[in-house]
């Protein structure tokens, strides 16, 4: 399976909210075990309609606690971190807003350029067999590759950026 490059715009109205949760930056920081608390809840929250609620669940547990996780390794002391999860038919999309210093900005500018350059598998794949030198930016590389994620980025005039991560996880079942 390759990776998806970008979210498909057009059906960007399609998509009905479900929740989101908003935190201060500095509480969210306060503690690593926040990425896992997030991800857990808001994973059951949305699972209850999917074939096998229980699977569904705990995949997208595990690929929200990695952008959460991302999110977290920024250390932006300011601000306020959303996450908005919405859904349309079988692929759920996660935007996650916050605070960005520029270069954290051209941190993921430059993950999701090397997510379309079309090397993202290698990469990922390289990385797994413990080539030195693996960069932060793979674990983004890695929702791409193993959940045939569709990603993109939004700066805002503000100082914020938000990822668009689209998880095609619907039709999960035994």
């Amino acid at each position: 399976m390759s990776p998806q490059a970008t979210h498909d715009t057009k059906a960007d109205h399609d998509f009905r909210m479900m929740v989101q949760i908003d935190m201060e930056m500095a509480a969210f920081h306060s503690n690593w075990m926040h990425c896992d608390y997030i991800a857990t809840y808001l994973a059951r929250t949305i699972s209850h309609n999917r074939p096998d609620s229980v699977l569904f669940a705990n995949v997208f547990s595990s690929a929200l606690n990695e952008l959460l996780e991302i999110t977290f390794r920024g250390r932006h002391a300011g601000g306020t971190f959303a996450c908005r999860i919405s859904r349309q038919d079988s692929i759920d999309r996660v935007e996650l807003t916050f605070t960005s210093t520029k270069d954290e900005q051209r941190f993921f500018e430059h993950a999701v350029a090397r997510i379309r350059g079309g090397d993202a598998e290698a990469d990922y794949m390289s990385s797994l067999s413990g080539d030195p030198g693996p960069s932060r930016d793979i674990l983004l590389v890695e929702l791409a590759v193993s959940y045939n994620a569709a990603v993109t980025i939004q700066a805002h005039d503000n100082d914020t950026i938000t990822l668009i991560v689209d998880l095609p996880l619907g039709g999960l079942t035994h």
